[in-house]
């Protein structure tokens, strides 16, 4: 099976412009492919894992990538599945973000001299002339087309800026910029990307003739249904300070059966002789399942030596085993502190309102006890687990 073949079965290919191609490129290790990441925060997240996973398999298979930074581009905000306008960004903390990027990505792709390599497109876009891109690029690109567009359609019923209007010129000059100065002959994206990516192809063939687009191709990792990234409204992060190795293990542990299958095919590189066993997988099964989705990308982002301690306090806490030594921790002064401070110093309550909320509705327990009392206050001298629900929790301790 060649590595195009593996993609298909993992579930990542959702649309291709030349299937024939596209696999004989990268089954063979011909490709010089790109994929985009605008620097909006100073962290990946979870919902970046498939486009991280998926440049390691091919370099793994001999392709070259190269991971494109959109100092550029971040500066105007892409439209694609939003409602509203981004936050601006300034030039400095895009550049900060940026570098964030750098290191994360490194845990993934192997950079260096013949190896993948890592641009930036503020280096190109922040020096284009305003009336020279209207005329080398505006002219490539029919305002009709535009419109119809996907990636616009959401953002049309609330208000598309101008500035917006743009992000798939700028996009596509990027495609046709690394065509010329890099030999990149491929690209991948989201499924939200795709009108995108066929602008940077449309401009390749205008620009430079139907043989120098034959080898312009763009091929689509499907993330629909797989919308990962967020849970209870905040980001799972890449960098352990902004989001801790215990509770990123524990975001992939609480996936849905249904959904727990196809992220080990996507994100994990067990093999698939062994997914497919996995597959007949059901009922009690699907936890451990889970367990191994959780451990794997943890081992992945964290290092194995996180993904231990993750695995070792999950099951001190679900199953029963493991030490509990490896939880996430809230430390207090004294012996003695309320329930509604704990959840909220702990952060499993944002507010003191929305933790006597919690507790009102049943959803606290102490040491597997239900707490329905808001004035309750808790013995913490040898510790104490505090519950949000079934599956969140933090064990309380004296400094």
């Amino acid at each position: 099976m060649g590595i195009y073949e593996e993609l298909k079965e993992r579930g990542l290919i959702a649309q291709v412009t030349d299937e024939p191609l596209i696999r004989e490129l990268i089954n063979n290790g011909k490709a010089t492919f790109y994929i985009g990441f605008d620097c909006t925060a100073d962290s990946l997240t979870a919902g970046h894992f498939m486009a991280l996973t998926l440049m390691k398999r091919l370099q793994m298979a001999g392709n070259k990538p190269i991971a494109l930074i959109g100092g550029g581009t971040t500066m105007i905000g892409d439209p694609s599945g939003r409602s509203d306008m981004r936050k601006m960004l300034t030039r400095e903390d895009i550049d900060h973000n940026a570098e964030c990027f750098k290191k994360q990505m490194s845990r993934f792709i192997e950079f260096g001299e013949g190896k993948a390599m890592m641009v930036n497109n503020a280096d190109w876009l922040l020096n284009l002339n305003y009336v020279d891109i209207l005329r080398e690029v505006g002219a490539c690109f029919s305002v009709n087309n535009m419109l119809r567009a996907e990636c616009y359609k959401q953002r049309m019923e609330k208000g598309l800026s101008f500035l917006e209007f743009n992000y798939m010129i700028m996009q596509s000059y990027d495609f046709y910029y690394l065509f010329k100065n890099y030999d990149c002959n491929l690209q991948f994206g989201g499924d939200d990307q795709w009108s995108n990516m066929l602008g940077g192809t449309e401009l390749i063939r205008r620009k430079l003739g139907k043989d120098a687009s034959a080898m312009t191709i763009t091929l689509l990792t499907d993330s629909n249904g797989m919308k990962m990234g967020k849970t209870a409204g905040n980001a799972v992060w890449l960098d352990a300070e902004k989001t801790a190795p215990y509770d990123f293990f524990q975001y992939w542990r609480n996936v849905a059966d249904a959904d727990v299958i196809k992220c080990i095919k996507m994100l994990t590189f067990l093999p698939l002789e062994e997914i497919r066993e996995m597959e007949k997988w059901e009922g009690n099964q699907l936890n451990k399942a889970k367990e191994i989705l959780a451990y794997e990308l943890t081992k992945l982002v964290h290092g194995e030596e996180e993904a231990e301690k993750a695995l070792e306090a999950a099951r001190a806490v679900f199953g029963g085993s493991g030490s509990s030594e490896n939880m996430p921790t809230a430390e207090f002064d004294t012996a003695e502190v309320s329930v509604i401070d704990a959840l909220v110093a702990s952060k499993l309550a944002p507010s003191r309102a929305e933790a006597r909320r919690l507790i009102q509705q049943g959803g606290v327990s102490v040491n597997d006890e239900k707490v329905t009392d808001v004035s309750k206050n808790v013995d913490i001298s040898d510790g104490a687990i505090l519950r949000k629900g079934k599956k969140q929790f933090v064990k309380l301790v004296v400094r």
